[in-house]
């Protein structure tokens, strides 16, 4: 049988497939082969554990008894079993408590939604750009066990694939604060066994008339209440207050659950003055506050004057770091941003945190994680824009996105330390993290990942331009192992835009070519084509010896997806000479990997295996394991097909120890099916079945459709192997169909060769004759050695 390849310049790098290969779940049918192996269709992925994302409730929460009972009653029918309303939208006014109210009823109706519940703050008051649907959808997939991978770039295939994840499932849903209805929609599930909360300032018409949603409009506190909620507050710190004075307080800030809390806090903290002192600073304060704008309302000016009140009640040290805060690129931060952005010492930082989280003015939403309440946030934008100067600010930004920088550096050195990255110049006034582990530095990754992408685009804006840049850059080598699709893309383009907007033309070819190998990965490969072209444009214009091998050695990759294998190999030759001469062993290794990959194709197997032999030489001695396998895997094939079958054995066992050595599904389920083909070689077609299994359902979780495939059509040549055509036909016309609708013309010729020998041998000769003829038209684009041998295979048959 004749088998194609799949070809990078990385063993992690694969080409993402969103196809399904049928509408069914189980993906082949067949019963027990020899030996008691099964292929009955691939086992389904370990079950994720439910997502279980509500935030932590508002301490003190009392009061909205009603509220809450309202939105029960619009969840249950009379008997208390099913919902009756799947989407309810909170509205009011800022700071009313309408994320609290959510929240609260979140948690006391969790028990209705075993199978999880998802939470997304859509941040559509921030004064940074709200989260896009396709973003939040990203998150919830994720969450929902969609491996990153296999989540679509498309914003309407993502929204397919999250409502197919939650058909079935019940699981309560809460977007809080919406914007508008298009950045809800998107979000909707499919089916009624869901139910989604949504808050917004805005009342959301369309979604209660077009979506048959029902709409609580959350009010202000009643006096009592709101009375009742500054006694909570300041509960065992103040004694004596009247009732007139606490109406009167609760009165002076519009009586909103966000200025009752941090004036509360404030009165507490100051057990000996009288409240009525108080009220009268808090007076005092909204006669001097001016508000934003002319339509500011009372409640929203009340807000703000008990914001002011409390804030110049900070010490300078505090009130100055709370100010500061407002600069940060992302929606929230550790404590060592803090340090940054304020020059404070690491001993102090926390001390002063824990002041603004005990006023009220800062959130502790998790470990080492903080963030501001939009309203806050705001503020202190303000108050910085008055307080600081415009050197004061722009030196606080450059220290954070340098931090962001330099620290990002650093991870992706502990993460992939063969990955070579740009040359930053050094930060003497930062402190970039340092990772002892890669795990470590994959956490941290993980944790900052939207502050990242915030940072370049903070970055550009303030015309921090070589950051912006530099963080594209450094961010490429992460966002290729993970396919990130949307913060590659994002990153790529502002970097470039940064570049370009001060001619610097090393930037602009750095994040070409990140964008060229996002496009290549995402099967975009005119796309890719026009970035890798202009890189290398830019790369030979500036003398960029090795920029100027790598965008070859892109455009090699690309001639290797067409299978036009003669460019292949005359841009893998200059850009192996390019590297040899500078002495960078490790692209000497890759390159002659690529090169040794194509003279496969070309079924040149001796100079192949010679070529395979030198870089595996190279890669040992460098300990590049990832590296190494992959040589191993594409020595094998050599091997295997010029008849060598021990060694190709040996090769291709060595290949897969160093997968799952490494714990590493990409490249194991990749490298398994050489090792199925070898088993085959050797006469033991049931072993390569079970290993076939594995390797697809391993492609299954990783969401590589193509390689999938492959795996599903070497299944079915196994079962021909076995003498049982019948039950090959059905793996190869699947494998065919996937293949076909990934316009791979090359894997689909392959599989429907398959699909006819198989067809002939089941006495369907009729039925093998079109199968034939489309393989033959196929190929006719090819012109290599190897598609001349298949061709004349189908000729004979």
């Amino acid at each position: 049988m004749v088998h194609g390849s799949a070809a990078s310049d990385d063993p992690d790098s694969r080409h993402v497939n969103r196809t399904e290969l049928s509408g069914s779940a189980d993906l082949v049918q067949a019963r027990d082969v020899h030996g008691g192996v099964h292929f009955h269709g691939l086992d389904p992925a370990p079950a994720d554990p439910p997502p279980r994302q509500l935030p932590g409730g508002v301490a003190g929460f009392l009061n909205r008894n009603r509220e809450l009972s309202a939105l029960d009653r619009l969840l249950t029918d009379a008997h208390d079993t099913a919902p009756t309303v799947t989407l309810l939208v909170v509205a009011g006014t800022a700071g009313v408590g309408k994320t609290s109210l959510a929240i609260r009823w979140a948690h006391r109706v969790k028990a209705r939604y075993p199978d999880g519940q998802l939470y997304v703050n859509l941040r559509g008051y921030d004064p940074g750009p709200p989260v896009d649907p396709a973003e939040a959808l990203d998150r919830f997939l994720r969450s929902l066990g969609v491996p990153p991978p296999a989540i679509p770039a498309d914003l309407d295939e993502r929204a397919a694939m999250y409502r197919s994840r939650l058909a079935d499932r019940r699981i309560l849903v809460v977007l809080d604060n919406a914007a508008s209805v298009g950045q809800v929609r998107p979000l909707l599930p499919g089916t009624d066994t869901c139910s989604v909360i949504v808050t917004s300032r805005s009342r959301l018409s369309a979604l209660v008339a077009r979506d048959g949603g029902q709409r609580l409009t959350l009010d202000i506190l009643p006096e009592h209440d709101a009375v009742e909620l500054l006694r909570t507050v300041m509960d065992g710190y103040r004694q004596g207050d009247s009732e007139e004075e606490l109406v009167e307080l609760a009165r002076l800030c519009a009586r909103l659950p966000l200025a009752l809390r941090i004036a509360g806090e404030r009165a507490a903290s100051r057990p000996f003055m009288a409240l009525h002192e108080l009220i009268q600073d808090l007076r005092d304060e909204s006669a001097l506050w001016d508000t934003l704008t002319a339509d500011d309302g009372d409640e929203s000016g009340a807000v703000r004057t008990v914001f002011a009140w409390s804030y110049r009640a900070l010490t300078d040290e505090a009130a100055r770091l709370f100010r500061l805060l407002g600069l940060h690129p992302g929606p929230d931060f550790s404590a060592a941003a803090a340090v940054v952005l304020s020059g404070t010492p690491a001993r102090r930082i926390r001390h002063l945190l824990d002041q603004l989280v005990g006023a009220h003015l800062l959130e502790h939403v998790g470990l080492d994680r903080y963030q501001l309440h939009d309203l806050l946030r705001a503020y202190a934008i303000d108050q910085v824009r008055q307080r600081e100067s415009d050197d004061e600010r722009q030196a606080a930004q450059l220290r954070v996105l340098r931090w962001y920088l330099h620290s990002a550096d650093a991870a992706v050195t502990a993460m992939l330390p063969f990955n070579q990255t740009v040359p930053l110049d050094p930060a003497e006034d930062v402190e970039a993290i340092v990772f002892s582990a890669s795990t470590t530095a994959a956490e941290w990754f993980e944790t900052e990942r939207h502050n990242l992408v915030a940072a370049t685009r903070l970055a550009s804006e303030c015309g921090a331009h070589q950051v912006a840049w530099h963080l594209a850059a450094v961010l490429r080598g992460v966002y290729m192992h993970q396919n990130a699709f949307d913060e590659w893309s994002t990153t790529a383009r502002i970097g470039l835009a940064s570049a370009r907007s001060v001619g610097d033309r090393r930037g602009e070819a750095e994040t070409l070519e990140s964008l060229g190998k996002a496009h290549f990965q995402a099967r975009q490969l005119d796309e890719a084509a026009e970035c890798h072209q202009a890189a290398l444009a830019i790369r030979r214009e500036i003398g960029d010896e090795f920029g100027t091998a790598v965008s070859i050695n892109a455009l090699g990759l690309l001639g290797l997806r067409h299978r036009r294998l003669t460019d292949s190999v005359r841009y893998f030759s200059e850009a192996l000479e390019i590297v040899t001469r500078l002495g960078n062993r490790r692209w000497r290794a890759l390159a002659l990997s690529n090169l040794g990959e194509t003279r496969y194709e070309m079924l040149q197997l001796p100079e192949a295996a010679e070529l395979l032999r030198k870089a595996l030489a190279e890669l040992r001695d460098l300990g590049d394991r990832g590296q190494e396998g992959n040589a191993l895997f594409f020595l094998s094939r050599a091997e295997r097909e010029t008849g060598d079958v021990a060694s190709a054995q040996a090769h291709i066992e060595t290949a897969v120890a160093i997968a799952e050595e490494a714990n590493n599904s990409l490249w194991l389920g990749h490298w398994l099916v050489e090792l199925a083909r070898v088993r085959r070689a050797i006469g033991d077609p049931a072993a390569a079945l079970d290993i076939l299994h594995r390797a697809a359902a391993l492609q299954r979780r990783i969401g590589d459709r193509s390689r999938e495939a492959t795996a599903i059509d070497g299944a079915g040549e196994a079962y021909q192997d076995l003498g049982r055509p019948a039950e090959a036909v059905d793996f190869h016309r699947q494998a065919a169909g996937v293949h076909r609708r990934l316009g791979d013309s090359w894997q689909t010729a392959v599989a429907l060769h398959n699909l006819a020998t198989a067809l002939a041998a089941t006495s369907s000769k009729a039925e093998a004759l079109p199968v034939r003829q489309e393989a033959l038209t196929l190929l006719s684009q090819f012109e290599d050695d190897r598609a001349a041998n298949l061709r004349r295979l189908i000729q004979q048959a």
